[in-house]
């Protein structure tokens, strides 16, 4: 990445997006952030954040065939004539943006992507999503699926940093926001920012979780992982119901001091902003987060050492 001169602040932005239904062209969505885009840039934001699978309805909650998935759901090319007119707005007013969306490569291979685009509407960054949720099988008894394992690879390229015009920016999808090493390896990399979009639906079909929890974990994981890393979080999801199937809300941008600092206030398409102050997280990166002087990877070694839970270390008793 290089050397980097970093900007003390930022004018960031986050577009939730209601519902996109499976009628809904892709033209009609595009131009729905393409507006989103266009307002982020009149409150002076510099980054706007769109959600995961921005140009689709949620498609992993329908059982279909792989080959009807790709031919209805993914892009090929990015940008493709269908988005190119939300590069040519970034350009025009001068804006950059995350978007999330379904690959396809040149070689077949499916993921769930995000992209980091700067503000001369050029692609700086790609992450594939590396921890999938739900399952491959076809759960007939399920209200509806959750088949990200059935059409998705697992993300091969981890987790990167880039420089954003001069903010060092990292990204995730959905469920990375859950799992603390998402934030812990882009922080290792000097990360200030880190964007994510989410689809999250509001019933959880494995168990019978309570409805409020599904956001009440979403919160916590923000502000858990914004906090012990001094980090800025930017968080934007597709929410409401699409062909009556709901996901929830509560889009946000949290400080590296945990707190919420701006928060979506329904479930359609709408934009948050927050000057946000990049020097704050020095003080939690310098002192109580301060991994130079404090992190004991030595002792964190069955972290990677073991995939799944097992018997307890024989330690012993020390004298």
């Amino acid at each position: 990445m290089g050397t980097v001169v970093s900007k003390k602040k930022m004018g960031l932005a986050v577009a939730q997006m209601g519902a996109v239904n499976l009628a809904d062209s892709r033209a009609v969505v595009v131009a729905r952030l393409v507006e989103m885009l266009k307002e982020a840039a009149s409150r002076q934001a510099e980054l706007v954040v769109f959600p995961e699978l921005a140009l689709t309805t949620f498609f992993p909650r329908y059982w279909m065939s792989e080959e009807e998935a790709i031919e209805r759901f993914f892009e090929k090319t990015m940008p493709n004539k269908d988005v190119e007119p939300l590069f040519e707005a970034a350009r025009k007013h001068q804006i950059g943006f995350y978007l999330g969306y379904a690959e396809i490569t040149e070689d077949g291979r499916r993921f769930n992507t995000s992209i980091l685009v700067n503000k001369s509407g050029k692609i700086i960054g790609k992450y594939r999503k590396v921890h999938l949720p739900g399952h491959s099988d076809h759960k007939i008894e399920a209200p509806f699926q959750h088949l990200e394992k059935k059409y998705f690879e697992v993300g091969d390229q981890g987790f990167g940093v880039w420089d954003l015009d001069g903010v060092r920016t990292g990204m995730c999808l959905c469920n990375d926001r859950r799992w603390p090493e998402t934030y812990r390896v882009m922080s290792l990399q000097s990360a200030e920012l880190v964007v994510l979009g989410y689809n999250t639906p509001s019933e959880n079909i494995h168990w019978n979780e309570p409805v409020h929890l599904r956001t009440t974990t979403h919160e916590i994981v923000l502000q858990a992982s914004a906090y012990q890393n001094g980090i800025w979080v930017a968080a934007a999801g597709k929410c409401g119901y699409e062909d009556g199937y709901h996901m929830i809300g509560s889009s946000m941008i949290v400080a590296p001091s945990g707190e919420i600092v701006a928060r979506a206030t329904g479930e359609d398409d709408e934009v948050i902003f927050t000057n946000i102050d990049l020097t704050l997280g020095q003080g939690f990166r310098e002192h109580v987060f301060n991994f130079e002087k404090h992190r004991r990877p030595e002792h964190y070694k069955l972290i990677v050492e073991r995939k799944g839970a097992g018997e307890p270390l024989d330690i012993g008793v020390n004298d």
